[in-house]
């Protein structure tokens, strides 16, 4: 067996490489690294990244990195396996996630492709086979679609081509202390030799990819129906797609842990995993998919502890931590996020439960034809009520919607019931209009239902 001597450094991304011992891959600050610990061989790394971890004692240079003297043009060509954060480097526990990617592809292990979902994804695995994480190259979404550029509209009109790499990185950047269970994911660069790619091989093997802990599990929950699952468990993964706008949240990618199957299952106590959210945020407001709304779990009320969850979301610090982390997620995606997150507190306040919540968020088809959602026909309002100002900056209330459909033709009238509304062409100053008008129709809406039936809310708009 051939042996050789590698060490895992971090660069100054945040990224792991391992260095083949040779003249030119040296690491620039070595005082960084425990000489106890630092040098390893093929030998002694074990399949349990617990063990391989307390050898390398990697953590003891996240705070000061290392950093390769390769050259640019050496990086350009270099093929030896390597991961670097691209974002995501303050997410909690994607470090560990990328040292253990990391080590795996420094012993030969090659990435396997996911056979079913609708894109280029790979299993990573560890040496003994298990699988660490799922990478979904940011520009192989979605398959089927050739031709489409990066940039173009993928799948769903309101996602890009390329735009569902970041999506998974924000779900999880959103979900705060774990609330809804979205397994660690950060972007990265993948450089391997073994990638697979669907256009070809590429001369430096790289991938920028959503990298996504790999969830152990038997079950999705379309193969098992939603009468063993935990009621919290399911309305924590709702709060959390309501606030996203999921396009596409169905029973496929809601996992159901392993070992909870025989224990919890028959007695309603399945806890879930989401995973997939690349297409959350859309860049309009559009049609939500949530497999969950006709569960019996979706029409109980909130728990205390769920209410008090809600009531201390911050859509508007939510919006800044995206901003900040992931500065390519376009604005109207954000600002999609903060109405979502600001009906979702106040119909929580009002007593809804999450199934009336998800049925104001989705369109009705009526007809073979999509009308606007209640969510919509609200921001509809609030928009035209910017519109509406008078030329000594008052403000008047909008017509309602019934009454603007009057004098348009057909096609028009469908137009405007179902094309998606964007708010992210607004000024700030605008914005800040909009959302006055919107928080105060939420309110009077509510107030004048008794906060009951969302039926009668849309009465009352």
């Amino acid at each position: 067996m051939k042996f050789f001597e590698m060490a895992v450094a971090i660069d100054q991304h945040h990224g792991f490489k391992p260095f083949n011992r040779s003249p030119r891959c040296r690491l620039q600050s070595l005082t960084h690294f425990d000489y106890n610990v630092h040098e390893f061989t093929q030998t002694n790394l074990t399949p349990s990244f617990k063990q391989a971890f307390q050898l390398v004692n990697i953590h003891r240079s996240f705070s000061t990195p290392c950093f390769s003297l390769a050259t640019a043009y050496e990086d350009e060509f270099d093929v030896n396996p390597r991961v670097e954060i691209v974002s995501g480097h303050g997410a909690p526990r994607v470090h560990a996630l990328v040292v253990e990617v990391a080590i795996a592809m420094a012993l030969g292990v090659n990435p396997l492709p996911v056979s079913s979902g609708s894109g280029g994804a790979c299993f990573l695995r560890a040496r003994n086979g298990d699988k660490i994480a799922v990478a979904k190259p940011i520009d192989e979404e979605p398959k089927g679609f050739g031709g489409l550029m990066l940039g173009q509209p993928g799948r769903k009109r309101s996602v890009q081509v390329g735009g569902t790499g970041i999506r998974e990185l924000a779900a999880y950047l959103l979900d705060h202390g774990g609330f809804a269970g979205v397994p660690p994911t950060v972007l990265v660069k993948i450089t391997h030799a073994g990638f697979p790619f669907n256009d070809g091989a590429s001369p430096a093997h790289c991938k920028i990819a959503s990298l996504q802990q790999f969830v152990d599990h038997n079950f999705d929950a379309g193969e098992l129906g939603p009468s063993g699952f935990l009621v919290d468990s399911v309305h924590r993964i709702g709060i959390l797609d309501v606030r996203i706008l999921n396009l596409d949240r169905h029973a496929g990618n809601i996992l159901v842990k392993k070992n909870d199957i025989h224990e919890n299952y028959a007695v309603g106590g399945a806890k879930l995993v989401p995973i997939d959210h690349g297409l959350c945020l859309p860049e309009f407001l559009d049609n939500p998919y949530f497999e969950w709304l006709h569960w019996p779990q979706a029409s109980v009320p909130f728990s205390e502890t769920e209410l008090d969850y809600i009531s201390k979301l911050d859509p508007f610090n939510d919006a800044n931590l995206l901003r900040r982390e992931l500065p390519s997620l376009r604005e109207s995606s954000i600002r999609g996020l903060v109405v979502c997150t600001m009906l979702l507190k106040q119909a929580a306040a009002a007593g809804l439960c999450l199934g009336d919540i998800g049925e104001m968020m989705s369109r009705e088809c009526c007809g073979g034809e999509e009308n606007r959602s209640l969510l919509e026909s609200i921001c509809a309002k609030a928009k035209a009520s910017i519109e509406n100002e008078d030329d000594c900056g008052e403000v008047t209330d909008p017509p309602q919607l019934s009454e603007r459909l009057v004098n348009m033709d057909d096609q028009s009238k469908r137009s405007i019931r179902c094309s998606g509304i964007s708010l992210g062409e607004m000024s700030d100053g605008e914005w800040d209009l909009f959302l006055e008008w919107f928080e105060k129709l939420l309110v009077q809406g509510f107030q004048a239902t008794n906060c009951s039936l969302v039926a009668s809310f849309s009465y009352a708009l």
